[in-house]
């Protein structure tokens, strides 16, 4: 069986994508408990679970599913430090959705 695609997006995305699994990698700007935000190109809303430790102002790769209020409900989350190239980050999502036959299923 092969495994669920995981598209790379940014907060524009959110929309398009609403109850599908995807990987977003922004920095985290603010932490509240089981929730926080990140900027990936614009503000994205998670919903934390139990293994998730963010560091605010680092970035964060967040495999989850995006809710029909547009926030993420996070499966999984990695730290990758304060030293990402956001606009790598950008061309990354960029190619991912203008060559999305490669990546994922359009539904």
């Amino acid at each position: 069986m092969a495994a669920e695609a995981t598209p790379r997006i940014n907060a524009r995305y959110l929309e398009s994508f609403t109850n599908s699994t995807v990987r977003i990698l922004g920095r985290v700007t603010s932490l509240r408990g089981e929730s926080a935000t990140i900027d990936a190109n614009g503000s994205v809303q998670l919903h934390l679970n139990r293994d998730a430790h963010l560091t605010l102002n680092n970035a964060v790769e967040i495999i989850g599913k995006v809710q029909p209020d547009l926030t993420v409900k996070v499966f999984q989350a990695m730290d990758f430090g304060s030293t990402i190239d956001f606009n790598a980050v950008e061309a990354v999502v960029d190619a991912t959705h203008r060559y999305k036959e490669i990546f994922y299923t359009a539904d």
